[in-house]
């Protein structure tokens, strides 16, 4: 049953309970597009569009060019992964029920057409998706190709949007401000609880993840509305995994954000089922990897959104591509997050809680990585092979995104970007007394192998996001370094003149970095209008709930700017506070 017919259903009850005699006539569910069209993966000549339905349908329909007489039909696909639990924010009133009922599959069909076109011309379109009891025709909107060098390009720089409360306000002002941006690059966290669908298409407090960037939000802040920017049905989106695009172990039972947390590293999946699997065992029958997959981590869901290049060895999840004069190059770097505290039920960063020390299948495993960015991972390899290939070399502006932060002045630069090495203390039977971990900041993946490579190559900008506030940095070399991810709310910056400290192990005190950047390097104070403190002292960083900042690289001049909204005088200006420039080819 879909949301349509369920919502009749409702109704019809209503009507059932009431005083009325007049008999009961139900009309048809009415038809409607889950999203508006949204634009992937263009080439030289073509662009993706793709959109979704509650309803599978008989057919659907890309209708394009000025009158749009040109047709092009869509594949259609059900997303296999995507449930709502009892936590979902989806339909009317939430249903009281004593404990969590498990999670319910929700029927939602992709559709997505290939669409001819040229670059830098604006074609019109729109899609029609049709069922048996009607059709339903989006508004129009307009697509292209590839952009072709030289072309100038305005591309949104954004992360973290996580459904946060000044999204909507967030994208609505990019539109106001700059207009019709050209390409979305997304440095990961686009939603929380990936599997949970409501959070990417109707969460009913009215900043799920596509209306935001559609302008189909219904947000309040204070007194004021606000839509978010119709962005992404006529600029195409490239993301980058964060950690919320990524879910832990599958499990039909379990709520959706427990599943999400319950992440642990492939190589643990991989040792339970040779000691586990076979014989007259669970999951006889089952395809390893398949097994493998379901105890321990996927971002299947994610992959079954978004249409991204597969050329890498990874497929989807890190990829290189060319956008007119830039050459980005998207790789998967992030791992679980884990909270800090020491406490003696908290399943963290560096501890595993008490009452889970006789159950090792509970194990948290710390921060443990997701994928691989050491020397030697196919990651890497890629990676270095991407650093020289003709297109990156010969390319305007090169940028490499991802999610986690290589400088930052918040939480999660700590602590370093390392597999986590276990310390077990057990008593003389055996007995798990305590499980530790650390982080050897001398096994950085981050800072001795990455940064490396990328300066060594000569890129222009790292971008990236997680710790929820907008800094940047630049190298001695030059590189730049940009995280614009103070969307909706922070988590605040560490420094040494705001009072604020990291939360770190007594035993680490010393080793990692309690202020500032942990790997050493100076923020940048902004250049136009540099934030100030309540004592007027001027600051490097914007991290706030109520000021909300965007980023726009353009590609004629090659300056990236950043911006900031102030969501408590929602009549006041948008203030262009910081600009830099790239490009040292």
């Amino acid at each position: 049953m879909n949301r349509s017919q369920l919502m009749w259903l409702l109704s019809s009850l209503l009507l059932l309970g009431s005083r009325s005699t007049q008999p009961l006539t139900p009309a048809m569910p009415v038809l409607q597009l889950l999203t508006d069209p949204f634009l992937q993966l263009p080439t030289s000549n073509s662009v993706r569009v793709v959109w979704f339905t509650e309803f599978e349908g008989t057919q659907h329909l890309v209708q394009y060019g000025d009158q749009l007489h040109h047709q092009v039909r869509a594949t259609t696909q059900m997303l296999s992964k995507v449930r709502e639990d009892q936590r979902s924010q989806v339909g009317g009133p939430k249903i009281n029920s004593q404990g969590d009922p498990p999670p319910v599959k929700r029927q939602i069909w992709r559709h997505e057409a290939v669409v001819p076109a040229p670059p830098d011309i604006r074609v019109p379109y729109r899609v029609v998706s049709q069922a048996a009891t009607g059709q339903v025709v989006s508004d129009r909107f307009t697509l292209s190709a590839l952009p072709t060098p030289g072309s100038p390009q305005k591309i949104l720089l954004t992360s973290d949007h996580q459904l946060k409360p000044m999204t909507p306000a967030n994208l609505q002002k990019v539109v106001e401000t700059v207009g019709q941006v050209d390409a979305v690059f997304f440095a990961g966290d686009l939603v929380n609880i990936p599997d949970r669908a409501s959070e990417w298409f109707d969460d009913r407090r009215g900043n799920a993840f596509f209306p935001t960037l559609q302008g189909r939000a219904h947000f309040k802040l204070g007194s004021t509305l606000y839509r978010g920017g119709a962005i992404i049905q006529s600029a195409p989106l490239f993301p980058a995994i964060g950690n919320h695009e990524v879910m832990g172990r599958f499990s039909k039972t379990l709520s959706l954000a427990d599943q999400f947390n319950d992440a642990v590293p492939r190589a643990v999946a991989e040792k339970r089922y040779h000691q586990n699997v076979g014989g007259s065992s669970p999951g006889q029958g089952v395809p390893p990897q398949a097994w493998i997959q379901d105890h321990s981590f996927n971002v299947d869901t994610y992959r079954e959104l978004f249409s991204l290049p597969t050329e890498s060895p990874g497929q989807e999840r890190y990829y290189a591509l060319t956008f007119g004069d830039i050459r980005l190059i998207s790789l998967y770097i992030t791992h679980i997050w884990r909270p800090p505290g020491l406490g003696p039920q908290t399943k963290g960063r560096y501890r595993e809680r008490e009452s889970d020390l006789a159950h090792p299948n509970r194990w948290g495993h710390g921060q443990h990585i997701f994928e691989a960015i050491a020397p030697g991972s196919p990651q890497s390899e890629w990676l270095q092979q991407q650093l020289q290939h003709p297109a990156f070399r010969r390319a305007k502006y090169r940028v490499v995104m991802f999610h986690h932060p290589p400088h930052t002045l918040g939480d999660n630069g700590v602590p370093p970007y390392t597999d986590p090495v276990p310390t077990v203390k057990r008593d003389p039977d055996g007995t798990v007394k305590s499980v530790r971990y650390q982080y050897p900041p001398e096994a950085d993946n981050l800072q001795h192998h990455l940064l490396p490579l990328l300066e060594e190559a000569g890129v222009d900008l790292v971008f990236y996001g997680h710790t929820h506030l907008w800094n940047r940095f630049i190298s001695p070399k030059g590189m730049h370094f940009l995280e614009t991810s103070n969307v909706g709310n922070t988590y605040g910056a560490y420094t040494a003149t705001n009072g604020q400290r990291r939360q770190i192990p007594p035993e680490f005190e010393g080793h990692y970095a309690a202020v500032g950047d942990p790997n050493g390097l100076a923020p940048v104070v902004p250049t136009l209008r540099p934030p100030v403190d309540a004592h007027g002292q001027v600051q490097p960083y914007i991290a706030s709930n109520d000021i909300t900042v965007f980023s726009i690289l353009e590609t004629q001049t090659g300056a990236i700017s950043s911006y900031q909204f102030d969501t408590r005088l929602p009549d006041s200006p948008v203030i262009k506070f910081d600009e830099f420039y790239l490009g040292r080819h």
